[in-house]
């Protein structure tokens, strides 16, 4: 071998180990990058977060949590799962549906709402506020850009009616884009609503590597780099048709797409 063709064959071996030595550290740095970039982003999601529930001035306690919503579109809309919603109101009893933006104390502020629009079929409502400021929103990403594997949190307010209202952040990843509906092995293990769903009606959904908690239906699921909201949590819905055949509930968790959100606004009064 030549020194010219040693020089080149040198050459090449550090670039290869130069390529390596900064494909590590990028890779080892990369959980510390998305705990910086969650740091920087909750201050601008939390005060967008709410408790969603009933307000009976008259009943103790006042307030009744019922799940977690957030801010959209001009200040003035808060998305929410449509199961958190109650079937009817007490009206004559003076009871009111109401938001609670959380303060520095544990009481925050109560506004009241009005109900917009819903869908059943994917578990999704909106609701207004009435009168009052508006308040700060949340960006909903693009449609069809979340992959499997991809980085996620969420905010809401886990087992809200016991631990309060102070907005709790959990972080994992998209772990699957599933059928909400999935084909059982036995005919027994179907019911009436998941065969209504695989005939006219399956969408995909969200399964994510993080634990949410009964409260945290209707958290915003928003991607850590940028805040902008990728889906819904839901506790409830999405459970009772995958996982309809388990005596108990896995400890998995699943969002709603924000697509459908989208859509739901876009037919709101």
């Amino acid at each position: 071998m030549s020194a010219e063709q040693q020089r080149a064959a040198h050459a090449g071996i550090r670039r290869r180990v130069l390529q390596s030595v900064c494909t590590f550290a990028a890779l080892t740095a990369f959980p510390a990058l998305a705990r910086a970039n969650l740091v920087d982003i909750l201050p601008g999601i939390k005060p967008s977060v709410v408790a969603v529930g009933t307000y009976q001035r008259t009943r103790s306690p006042a307030f009744q949590f019922r799940g977690t919503g957030f801010v959209v579109g001009d200040g003035r809309m808060i998305a929410t799962n449509a199961h958190v919603l109650p079937e009817a109101i007490a009206s004559e009893n003076m009871e009111m549906l109401v938001i609670v933006v959380p303060g520095k104390d544990q009481q925050g502020t109560v506004r009241q709402v009005s109900r917009v629009a819903s869908e059943r079929s994917r578990d999704l409502a909106v609701l207004r506020l009435e009168g009052g400021e508006a308040l700060p929103a949340l960006k909903l990403a693009a449609r069809e850009r979340v992959q499997e594997g991809q980085e996620i949190a969420f905010t809401g307010f886990p087992i809200g009616a016991v631990l309060g209202m102070t907005p709790v952040t959990h972080r994992g990843i998209v772990s699957a884009i599933t059928p909400i509906g999935i084909p059982q092995g036995n005919s027994r293990d179907l019911n009436p609503a998941l065969i209504r769903r695989l005939a006219n009606d399956v969408f995909r959904v969200y399964q994510l590597d993080a634990t949410a908690y009964p409260g945290n239906s209707g958290s915003p699921v928003f991607d850590p780099k940028t805040g902008e909201v990728i889906g819904v949590i839901n506790m409830v819905f999405v459970k009772s048709t995958k996982e309809s055949v388990l005596s108990d509930p896995s400890g998995i968790s699943y969002a709603i797409p924000v697509e459908y959100l989208h859509r739901l606004l876009g037919n709101a009064p």
